[in-house]
């Protein structure tokens, strides 16, 4: 529209809006349908000008949106402003309407919804007090699943200030859905793809507003330019009890909430999470104990969508750890790591670490919605970790890849192999120019690593997920490692060693120092996240509650197993001159190793409670989806809850 259409309340619009091939407007639209065009402010108060154009005069005024392919411009005047949602939470009654409308708008199905109502309550009878909450995307100013997607399947528009999300473009990795603190992108596991809330951009187009909003029975939803508080409303708060820490990614939401609730009120879903009252009247999440403080294994809720990852990151971890040690050793002139590198165990150590983290980015590319298209993950490297991570250690193995190769002519055992099966003498091409090329190969291997297990570390520093965000991950990473590279690295020397009829003890001992340091390291980074953990009041702490109860048995047997690997270590380097005393102890250490890391990483994905809105009874309930899932509810598609197939 070119200027304010004024309507009377009582009748229909006394003037038609302009026709458009964007999206029909039906004659009987109420006025309340319609966006609201006042002045608006010229900064927000995350001070960003609201007028987008301004922050980047390059963008282009009137720039098609190309809705459903469609070229054609609006004619909403404030089309180059951002837009955000207004929730008044005294006028939601919990009814649901939002949610309908928008599911019908964008044609979800019964498991996605790109709206939800949830609530906390609180309070004792008659004094009983519940809130309920409206939320979906909030177009961010600093939009988080846009930085995190590796495929850039997010764009932030000049339009509206929508962020906007392409399903085709994405791939299914679900990493936005880590990082967005409001469960707004939504990871549809029959499609493998991600979608998200689009702010109904096509009946903006037309002047109208968000389909939910228009669908609203309580007056509880309203949309226009941000910081424009709606007619008859009184605040434009930019946090809400339950609602994540604004901080995060700057939302453009404003709530109006004048009713008291009580000094705390707790969810209705299955999440040990609820909310206390500070001192300045900011309701902070705080642990809810809902299990009390009974201990369980529950080994087989281990098992999660993320087994793919669990399974990535410790073989990559390995082979990082095994290869730096053995290559990066023998340039530093570490004897018995050079003797490693001029035997024939060194071109198998090297085959063993290329197929372990060959076959762990396979495992990751499994864990894609859309595996065929994972070479979208290199889409977007200028602010991806997940990008960056890939590309590291894509470069670790086609660097190592040309290690190997440039290394076997030198190799004694793949001489003789190459001589008596294929009947070829490799000895001439063993040359010194092939050595320096084997050499920069090892080097651009072992820094593509480096970067790669650094950015690995980055994927988890995760602002919406506090159990995560701590610099527990970098010791955790770093300490497997060292640990599993310098058990491989310890196998490798060690039965060189037996097959030569050569003493192993230093072996053994270098080795064990190896996986106590890596161990050691682990347990300082488990010791102060638990602590850490145990004294903050947010979703971590929930974590750790979770943690400490429902796996209760299964973490102290994690703990116990790794103090076990510390004493076993030391054992096998006190024992290692005594006969095959040592080797029988290294061995154990080894099944305890790989035991105390499968399942410590297993808890690290399952544990993590993110920082999401409160959800309702039975949507958005982990509670509830997984008792649907036990007693074969979720076979009706119109409960909402699908087998995670991706």
């Amino acid at each position: 529209m070119n200027q304010v259409v004024e309507f009377d309340p009582a009748e229909q619009p006394k003037t038609e809006p302009k026709p458009s091939t964007l999206w029909e407007v039906r004659p009987e639209e109420r006025p309340y349908a319609f966006l609201n065009d006042p002045e608006s402010q010229s900064e927000n108060r995350y001070g960003l000008k609201i007028n987008l154009r301004e922050i980047n005069p390059q963008w282009a005024e009137g720039q098609p949106l190309y809705i459903n392919g469609n070229p054609e411009v609006g004619t909403n005047p404030n089309r180059n402003k951002q837009h955000g949602f207004f929730f008044t939470a005294d006028n939601c009654i919990g009814c649901h309407a939002c949610e309908a409308a928008c599911s019908e708008k964008n044609d979800n199905p019964g498991h996605i919804a790109f709206r939800s109502v949830g609530y906390v309550e609180g309070g004792c009878y008659p004094d009983y007090k519940r809130m309920n909450i409206s939320m979906a995307c909030n177009h961010c100013d600093d939009p988080v699943c846009m930085k995190g997607c590796p495929t850039n399947a997010y764009t932030k528009h000049t339009e509206y200030g929508a962020v906007l999300q392409d399903p085709e473009t994405c791939f299914g990795c679900g990493y936005c859905t880590w990082v967005c603190p409001y469960n707004a992108p939504q990871l549809d596991p029959i499609k493998g793809q991600v979608s998200k809330c689009n702010m109904c951009v096509d009946r903006l187009e037309v002047g109208l507003k968000p389909a939910c909003v228009s669908a609203c029975l309580g007056n509880a939803l309203d949309f226009g330019v941000i910081e424009n508080i709606p007619e008859n409303r009184e605040e434009a708060k930019i946090s809400i009890p339950g609602f994540p820490d604004p901080s995060i990614t700057h939302p453009n939401i404003r709530f109006q909430q004048t009713k008291n609730l009580p000094e705390e009120v707790t969810r209705t879903d299955s999440m040990p999470v609820k909310y206390h009252k500070d001192e300045k009247g900011n309701y902070q999440p705080t642990v809810d104990p809902k299990d009390g403080k009974v201990r369980y294994w529950h080994i087989n809720k281990l098992s999660s969508r993320e087994n793919p990852l669990v399974l990535f990151t410790l073989l990559t971890q390995a082979a990082i750890g095994a290869f730096a040690l053995a290559f990066g050793g023998q340039l530093l002139g570490v004897k018995f790591l050079q003797d490693l590198h001029a035997s024939p165990a060194y071109a198998l150590l090297c085959i063993v670490s290329f197929a372990m983290v060959s076959f762990g980015m396979f495992l990751s590319t499994t864990h894609l919605g859309k595996p065929f298209r994972f070479y979208r993950g290199f889409n977007n490297l200028r602010y991806s970790p997940v990008c960056r991570e890939g590309l590291g250690i894509t470069i670790f193995i086609g660097m190592l890849g040309l290690h190997i190769l440039c290394s076997l002519p030198a190799n004694t055992l793949f001489q003789s192999v190459a001589q008596s099966v294929l009947g070829w003498d490799v000895r001439p091409l063993a040359t010194s120019a092939l050595s320096a090329f084997a050499t920069g190969f090892g080097v651009t291997a072992v820094l593509g690593a480096a970067g790669g297990l650094y950015y690995m570390y980055r994927c988890y520093r995760i602002k919406a997920r506090p159990f995560w965000n701590h610099w527990q991950v970098a010791t955790d990473f770093g300490g497997h490692a060292l640990a599993l590279g310098s058990a491989l690295v310890g196998i490798a020397t060690v039965t060189m060693a037996l097959v030569q009829g050569a003493d192993y003890s230093t072996l053994l001992i270098v080795a064990a120092a190896g996986i106590l340091l890596g161990q050691f390291l682990h347990a300082i980074g488990l010791r102060a996240h638990a602590t850490d953990m145990t004294d903050k009041e947010h979703e971590g702490a929930a974590s750790h509650y979770i943690q400490t109860t429902t796996f209760g048995k299964t973490y102290i047997a994690r703990n116990a197993s790794l103090g076990l690997n510390l004493i076993l270590a030391i054992a096998v380097m006190l024992l290692a001159n005594t006969a095959l005393i040592g080797v029988g102890v290294a061995a154990v250490l080894l099944t305890s190793l790989f035991c105390t890391s499968v399942v410590g990483r297993a808890l690290f994905y399952v544990l993590v409670v993110p920082t999401t809105m409160p959800g309702a009874f039975f949507w958005k309930n982990k509670g509830f989806e997984q008792h649907a899932r036990d007693i074969g509810l979720a076979a009706m598609p119109q409960v909402g809850v699908v087998r995670l197939n991706h």
